[in-house]
């Protein structure tokens, strides 16, 4: 297996979107081109939960190949680990099956092998998620509810930065937040590969306005670069995985 980077867009978010086109249908299309998209729906303890707003979450992640995750505000650092983690191996589990078809047929999947030989794979998985390079754009809604929430949201990011950097491989972080003032989206964070820089910026973030989360999910595809993006595509790589090489 080829040594490649994983893309991630990590959607956190505590609302339906209300503005634009379907974000599921947009975080297909993430997933057609090489990212993985992974939700985060934040919850008050005092918030009646929003029935279609928790369809959504989970419609958004299963769209993107990604994992969806709700969680109260207090538990959101170990959360946004666990979602972050969960989704690099199932994508790199994903990429070994395919690898499987190629080798043993296309019935064969991991599950259908002896035990030994499975826990042998999983333990490579295991080891690429440690080793492979990851790249991950943070993709925080910012409307009026998540006011009061972004404090907790730049906790968890810099838990986040610190925990994912005591793997070998590489990684690097870009933070975007929706709605901007004249786009869909706007820069928080330049592309670093740690987020402790976040606490600078964070106090600048305005809350308020729409929700359009599938117009921002759109525009934050084009942020991996349009070149690495063709290059995927060109050569038939499998969903969440390039080759190496910034």
């Amino acid at each position: 297996m080829k040594k490649g980077t994983l893309r991630q867009i990590l959607l956190l978010t505590d609302g339906c979107s209300n503005y634009g086109e379907d974000p599921a249908a947009t975080a297909a299309l993430a997933f057609e081109q090489g990212i993985t998209v992974n939700v985060i729906g934040i919850l008050d303890h005092d918030e009646n939960e929003d029935s279609h707003g928790l369809e959504e979450v989970e419609d958004i992640a299963l769209s993107g190949g990604g994992v969806s995750q709700l969680v109260y505000s207090e538990a959101l650092s170990q959360t946004v680990q666990m979602v972050t983690k969960q989704a690099m191996n199932e994508t790199l589990q994903g990429f070994v099956n395919q690898e499987l078809k190629q080798i043993l047929g296309k019935d064969q999947r991991l599950e259908d092998l002896e035990p030994e030989k499975r826990g042998e794979i999983i333990e490579v998985v295991e080891e690429l998620g440690e080793t492979t390079d990851l790249e991950v754009l943070i993709l925080l809604d910012t409307s009026a509810s998540m006011h009061h929430k972004l404090q907790m949201v730049k906790e968890a990011l810099i838990d986040l930065s610190i925990s994912l950097n005591a793997r070998a491989g590489k990684n690097r972080f870009t933070i975007y937040s929706f709605p901007g003032k004249r786009k869909n989206i706007q820069k928080v964070l330049d592309w670093t590969p740690k987020l402790d820089s976040i606490s600078s910026v964070f106090p600048k973030i305005t809350s308020g306005g729409i929700t359009p989360t599938g117009p921002a999910l759109r525009e934050a595809i084009y942020q991996f670069g349009k070149k690495g993006l063709l290059r995927s595509i060109r050569h038939g790589d499998e969903p969440g995985l390039e080759e190496t090489g910034y």
